[in-house]
């Protein structure tokens, strides 16, 4: 078996961010079925924005650390950890539970 050197920070932060924007698909998803409507979801590098109607959820990354923001201004920090969770003010939640809260309050 050979051995292969890479950044193992880059590439976990950014399978970890592709994850987050898939997770935010499929909830916003899930939660715009019962209405026949749906959220855009719009994924780049550093940066995911989840829109439906008014609503809207911007997150922002640099490496592990990630900034979100909403509509009505609200934002704050969070950080990805090594075990795939994310970690802010209030503690280490799943990251799908993150998701699956933000997706909520913007199919409401």
């Amino acid at each position: 078996m050979s051995s292969q050197c890479f950044d193992l920070s880059k590439d976990v932060w950014g399978e970890l961010w592709i994850s987050l924007s898939s997770l935010l698909r499929s909830y916003t998803a899930a939660h715009g079925l019962h209405r026949d409507s749906q959220a855009t979801v719009q994924l780049d590098e550093d940066r995911i924005m989840v829109s439906h109607g008014s609503r809207r959820l911007e997150l922002e990354r640099t490496g592990a650390e990630v900034n979100w923001k909403r509509e009505d201004g609200s934002k704050g920090a969070l950080q990805f950890t090594a075990a795939g969770r994310l970690s802010g003010p209030a503690g280490e939640e799943e990251m799908d539970m993150a998701a699956e809260t933000w997706a909520r309050e913007i199919m409401q």
